[in-house]
């Protein structure tokens, strides 16, 4: 050491991650001899310096092994100037250990060499696992200074690094003592701590921390320890001095406690926007001054096939900006901000990554004018005005899919990246991967969840002229989104709407896809006309045949499937409303002065219990304006509170007659009691409205042959009275083969009716419950064509049972409303043949 090496010379504290003075030490010959050794290496391996001292090093270090002799792994470390990384050592004992090795190459006088073996365990080193890959290189980038002397205390062997750490040439340094090199006052204080260990024969709390000169008119930190090297006989051989850049030490410790720390960070969200922004700001400033992260732009939204890596004959992926940091206030370096479609060169490193999949390492970064960094002007311009001069450019990759890329540039920081650096930051990728990966797995359940849920339920209410209606639902699978709740309002013939409530037990996915085939089997009873208690009986027959479905044996008794529902039809012409209930709640009704109803109705088993109880409708005359409420038990049932009391709360929030349906809503679901909601919340609101009487025109016929006369010219002139006359046509027609069918296979007064709302509706009702069908008649057939007719000249028409008969109904679109699309002639009415079968001539052609 020059004699301006050491500024100050002080006791100082171990480095806080490793305790140089508990490495192991052995300095080995150029054959992988073992000729010195530390009392540190004997606690960590249990060897003695004499079992040890003397024999190739392959009788501890199991990388020796690996190698066809001993000579050939020094060969290797000849090649590579040395050897760093982790392996695994022989214990005395038999048992292998895990440790940080590092093999450094010693020059001495003549050429001669030796190899300093310095060896750390891995749990001490690091409590947590870091990856072993990056570790390595990142320590390997961490300089030490070696010298190695002997009893008199004269240089015998260094290494290269030294000189750097002091300035001291390697031919200056050799054979010499150090106050040949160091004339001051600080020799003989380095003496004499050598001395001490040389007589302890220790490894022991001998740090010092001095104030080197670097040659560049700076001052760093050095960390120096001594190590006593003993021989064969156990005495001391000599004392080996390490030193240490105390700032690159702390550099190195810093990127290796980043990678635990992103462990928890980049894990602690399923949010991917949110992923990408915690990779950002982990690796500024640490690792680089601007890092921007873009991902395929499907994995922001959950949605699209993934983007397979080496994926032959493929454009190259979207990207969206979804993290941003820099050293420098708003992130001056991008010109995309975050969720913004990210514009790449087709010329690029970036490109480049997307196309084979590997990291890409821009040590510097070529901006020169006509380059790749001028195919996109507003890029070129932010690269050259900010200083972008290294760049790596990493994918995000998972499971054989690109996820994106992280792009990590320097500006401010003039040292260019590195190897190591490339390796921290492909650790650093790695974890955000796996995160990105689970985000990315969420968002595209919860959008299929979401996706499940709107197609499941109604997208939009459709109460026609009968009602008006809002809703609300909450689910309790906040995760998803999704749960066994349903509501609807589904138009019947003659202006009518079926309102429908249900509920599942249970929430989820699983609820969900259960409520949707209920949704559906509702569906279809309600197309058949039925009466609200016998849809109730038909759709829990369908219930019990799904759990038999359900059940994976035979034998196996069917699981309750657990459902409720409540079924009404709302008949404007009339104001009533017949409703049925499966085992659900009765719903409120509010009159329009805000008196709350609930009406005396029977609950009913709940669906697929299979007690075979009937259920029962019950029949009320609305006032028009009312309002109806159709809820779930989630509304009015808590942990803390009985139904009664939900119940008695949610009338007295709808008494509200002032309000609006999409208030009364919003009031009725806010501030829920118990709100973290441990089920669904459906509400369904529906006022009430009265069909005018000057939309619906009734007659009685006798049931003779002047019936279908009558028919024709009563319907004439109500259509010209409403100013209809170009349905007139296909309404008499329509008319003639109804009534023609009602007055051939009833006995009493046939009932004739003309509704005028969304749609023109002829009703034919009479005595016969037998309900019509469509039949395929022949050339040679008289009869059988007449519903063929009617369903030629209707959107839809349909049959529904009444008191002491039937009606058969059709509908035809009104002038000026877009027509809807018509049931194919070869169709059969909504009602099915099991519900009985009509004449053999149906109507006269």
């Amino acid at each position: 050491m020059t004699a301006a090496a050491f500024g100050a010379v002080t006791v100082g504290k171990a480095l806080a991650t490793a305790d140089v003075s508990d490495t192991a030490i052995a300095l080995l010959d150029d054959e992988g001899t073992v000729v010195g050794w530390t009392q540190a290496a004997e606690q960590l391996v249990g060897y003695s310096a004499g079992e040890i001292v003397g024999r190739t090093a392959d009788l501890v270090l199991a990388e020796f092994t690996h190698m066809p002799t001993t000579a050939g792994f020094v060969e290797q470390c000849h090649v590579r100037n040395g050897w760093s990384g982790t392996t695994e050592v022989c214990h005395r004992d038999g048992r292998m250990l895990d440790v940080c090795l590092r093999i450094s190459m010693l020059r001495g006088e003549g050429g001669a060499l030796r190899w300093l073996v310095s060896l750390t365990d891995a749990g001490v080193l690091h409590g947590d696992e870091l990856n072993e890959s990056v570790r390595g290189p990142l320590i390997a980038r961490t300089p030490i200074g070696i010298v190695v002397r002997d009893r008199q205390l004269r240089c015998t062997w260094v290494n290269d690094a030294m000189g750097s750490h002091d300035g001291t040439p390697r031919d200056q340094r050799l054979g010499r003592w150090i106050r040949d090199a160091q004339p001051d006052h600080s020799a003989d204080v380095l003496e004499a701590l050598m001395r001490q260990v040389l007589q302890s024969g220790t490894t022991k709390v001998h740090e010092y921390r001095m104030w080197q000169s670097t040659g560049l008119g700076e001052e760093h930190p050095f960390s120096v320890s001594f190590h006593c090297l003993l021989d064969a006989d156990g005495q001391a051989l000599g004392v080996c001095v390490i030193s240490s850049d105390v700032v690159e030490n702390q550099q190195t410790s810093e990127r290796l406690a980043l990678l635990g720390e992103a462990g928890a960070r980049l894990g602690s969200t399923l949010d991917v926007m949110q992923v990408s922004q915690e990779l950002a700001d982990l690796a500024v400033p640490l690792l680089a001054d601007y890092v921007a992260v873009d991902l395929e732009q499907s994995v922001s939204f959950g949605e699209g096939p993934p983007v397979r890596i080496g994926a032959a004959g493929r454009r190259l992926p979207g990207l969206r900006r979804a993290g941003l940091a820099s050293i420098s206030h708003g992130v001056p370096e991008s010109p995309w901000v975050r969720g913004e479609l990210v514009l790449a060169p087709s010329v690029s490193p970036l490109t480049a990554v997307l196309s084979a999949g590997r990291s890409r390492l821009e040590p510097a970064l070529d901006i020169a004018p006509g380059t790749w960094v001028d195919e996109v002007p507003e890029l070129g311009h932010r690269i050259r005005e900010n200083g972008m001069h290294s760049l790596m450019v990493v994918p995000i990759r998972a499971r054989r899919t690109m996820l994106g890329v992280a792009l990590f540039v320097r500006t401010k920081n003039s040292v260019p990246f590195h190897d190591a650096d490339l390796v921290l930051a492909e650790a650093l990728v790695r974890r955000a991967a796996h995160s990105l990966d689970n985000a990315r797995q969420y968002t595209r359940q919860h959008t299929a969840a979401l996706t499940l849920q709107r197609h499941l339920l109604p997208r939009r209410l459709r109460g026609g002229m009968a009602v008006e209606v809002a809703s609300r639902y909450l689910p309790a699978d906040a995760d998803h989104c999704v749960g066994g709740d349903w509501f609807d309002t589904i138009p019947l013939s003659g202006a009518r709407v079926a309102l429908v409530v249900g509920d599942v037990v249970g929430h989820g996915l699983r609820a969900a896809a259960t409520m949707g085939r209920l949704r559906t089997a509702v569906h279809t009873l309600a197309d058949m006309e039925l009466p609200p208690d016998e849809l109730l009986a038909h759709l829990d027959d369908t219930v019990q045949r799904l759990g038999e479905e359900d059940c994976d044996l035979p034998d196996q008794i069917p699981a309750v499937t657990g459902a409720t529902c409540l079924y009404a039809v709302y008949d404007p012409a009339t104001r009533r409303c017949t409703m049925a209930s499966a085992g659900h709640p009765p719903p409120a009704i509010i009159d329009a002065q805000g008196r709350v109803v609930y009406p005396d109705l029977a609950a009913g088993p709940p669906l697929g219990v299979g007690l075979g109880d009937p259920f029962e409708s019950v029949e009320l005359e609305l006032p028009e304006g009312s309002l109806l409420a159709l809820y779930t038990d989630g509304l009015v049932e808590s942990r803390g509170h009985d139904i009664d009391e939900g119940m008695d709360r949610l009338g007295s929030v709808l008494a509200q007659p002032g309000r609006s349906l999409e208030e009364l809503c919003d009031i009725a679901t806010q501030n829920l009691p118990d709100r973290a909601l441990c089920d669904d919340v459906t509400l369904l609101l529906v006022r009430t409205r009265g069909l005018s009487p000057s939309r619906t025109a009734f007659w009685t016929l006798q049931c003779d042959e002047t019936a279908v006369r009558n028919a024709r010219d009563l319907a004439a002139e109500q259509l010209a009275e409403w100013g209809l006359e170009g349905l007139e046509d296909a309404t008499k027609l329509i008319v003639s083969e109804l009534v023609t069918n009602a007055v051939s296979h009833g006995t009493g007064p046939i009932g004739l009716r003309l509704i005028r709302h969304q749609a023109l509706t002829c009703e034919v009702s009479d005595t016969d419950s037998c309900a019509p069908r469509t039949r395929l008649a022949r050339t040679t057939d008289e009869h059988g064509r007449g519903l063929f007719l009617v369903a030629k000249l209707s959107r839809r028409w349909g049959c529904r049972s009444a008191p002491g008969g039937k009606v058969v109904w059709a509908e035809q679109d009104l002038p000026g409303h877009p027509a809807r699309n018509r049931r194919p002639p070869d169709r059969k009415p909504s009602t099915p043949l099991s519900m009985g079968v009509g004449p053999t001539g149906a109507v006269a052609a």
